[in-house]
């Protein structure tokens, strides 16, 4: 079974939108357990407990939120070790181009030693279904790649 976490920070609604896309799609695979929690919410067992994560934000001042940094915080020191190669995903919600949120989640998932597993999905301006279908391919790569024991 692929136990995946959905984790994400919404003030609009745009990125909550393409959390729960990439959760409908990591649940289309057989055998799958996807946790769908705000960043808030979601604490250090759930990391742990998890196979592999997905990080959703939006793009604030060219940066991710500052909940989706305080769930990096929150696990950071008693992850380590833990997590080692821990596949993950990023989507972003973007006013601008969100590559300042991205590069971010991927310094912080270097100090994880997380490992990337497909590119990530960025929405520039409104939703569209396009990007939602993005977002469930995003969700579906990471559970299946979890299921099948590839990541």
């Amino acid at each position: 079974m692929a136990n995946i976490l959905v984790v994400y920070h919404s003030q609009t609604g745009h990125t909550e939108a393409m959390a729960r896309a990439v959760a409908e799609g990591a649940a289309e695979i057989e055998h799958a357990r996807v946790t769908l929690k705000r960043a808030g919410e979601a604490g250090l067992q759930d990391l742990l407990d998890a196979d592999g994560i997905a990080v959703g934000t939006p793009e604030n001042f060219g940066y991710m939120s500052g909940m989706v940094k305080d769930f990096f915080d929150r696990t950071f020191y008693a992850a380590q070790d833990k997590v080692f190669r821990k596949p993950y995903v990023v989507f972003i919600s973007a006013g601008n181009d969100g590559r300042g949120a991205l590069q971010a989640i991927e310094r912080i998932a270097l100090g994880y030693k997380f490992r990337k597993v497909y590119d990530a999905v960025i929405a520039r301006g409104e939703l569209t279904e396009d990007v939602l279908a993005q977002c469930r391919e995003l969700g579906g790569v990471l559970s299946g790649g979890c299921e099948a024991g590839i990541y």
